[in-house]
């Protein structure tokens, strides 16, 4: 069940079936978000969608904000795993940034069309749950927090205690850039091509050769 999913009324007391359809909801719901955009998307259409009533839907949620909730909750969910199974290798701070950053910006790719809706509709959410929507993104920030400072700690990164968490914020728009911009990019260069020279960018400010990353 994603993170949030708990925080949504449901008529339905058995959570292993909540979760189960809650699942089918929001892969129907994603398919035609992301066809048609949130306020063009009905609610009857993600119940035929995922192959429910619309009063048996109704039962697993409120409204389509709600839909709209579990959406993007389960998108965030998706970023934060993968990145965590990047995250869970051992090996220098240094090391562990290079496999963080390239992991990011291959999710940023595959979810592209995922990350873009969450950007173009989180402001169709109501306050509290656009709320719990971005703490979401600074949690994932906050992993590549984590990484700078192990990197400072071991020595293999020069940064400043205090632009952690700004280069942590530089590294996920980067990867953001990627899907945002990839129009004008991608007749430049590939993935792997702009995951290594942004990698490449990165690490000289944060190297011994570049002193003022201190």
């Amino acid at each position: 069940m994603t993170r949030n999913s708990e925080k949504i009324p449901s008529m339905i007391k058995n959570r292993r079936l909540v979760e189960r359809r809650r699942q089918q909801i929001i892969q129907a719901a994603c398919d035609l978000f992301v066809r048609k955009g949130f306020h063009k998307t009905t609610t009857r259409e993600i119940a035929r969608e995922c192959g429910l009533s619309i009063g048996t839907m109704y039962e697993y949620i409120q409204t389509k904000e709600d839909v709209l909730h579990l959406v993007c909750d389960f998108i965030h969910s998706e970023l934060e795993s993968r990145l965590r199974e990047a995250l869970a290798w051992t090996g220098t701070g240094r090391e562990s940034l290079t496999r963080a950053v390239a992991q990011h910006f291959k999710v940023m790719e595959e979810m592209s069309d995922y990350v873009l809706l969450i950007y173009q509709e989180t402001k169709s959410l109501p306050k509290e749950a656009m709320r719990s929507i971005l703490k979401r993104e600074e949690e994932i920030t906050a992993l590549f927090e984590e990484v700078l400072s192990k990197g400072v700690g071991d020595g293999t990164l020069k940064l400043a205690p205090s632009s952690i968490k700004l280069m942590a914020h530089n590294i996920v728009v980067l990867g953001q850039m990627w899907t945002f911009r990839r129009w004008a990019l991608s007749g430049h260069y590939t993935l792997e091509e702009y995951t290594e020279r942004q990698t490449a960018l990165l690490l000289h400010e944060m190297t011994d050769e570049n002193e003022g990353g201190e």
